[in-house]
């Protein structure tokens, strides 16, 4: 009872939210998001590769973007249906045979090189 009523309500918040672009994990991304800053509103891009994708298709669905800043490995998770999320632009994709790149995170330099299709 309580499976159906939540179902009931992720396909009317789905149904809300405009079309994700479709990106797969091992793809270069720029996440273009919201920020605001007293009245002012901007957007910030976030340029990276997505090393997970959790919750499937649910509207509770995220992805997690990691990138090397200053030498320091960075990692975020956007909710895909957030609306402070503007878009999401593939750059390029990559050839991968895993659903989570975590191993990422212990590799620096070429090492931590995809392969692209």
């Amino acid at each position: 009872m309580i499976a159906k009523a939540i179902d009931m309500i992720n396909a009317e918040q789905k149904a809300k939210i405009e079309k994700v672009p479709q990106f797969k994990v091992g793809d270069s991304v720029k996440v273009y998001v919201k920020i605001k800053e007293g009245d002012k509103e901007r957007l910030q891009a976030f340029i990276g590769t997505v090393i997970a994708r959790d919750n499937g298709d649910s509207v509770s669905a995220t992805f997690t973007v990691r990138r090397i800043s200053y030498g320091v490995g960075v990692e975020k998770v956007f909710p895909v249906y957030s609306p402070y999320i503007d878009r999401v632009e593939v750059e390029r994709s990559a050839k991968v045979r895993r659903a989570k790149l975590y191993y990422l995170r212990k590799l620096t330099g070429k090492k931590a090189r995809l392969r692209e299709i």
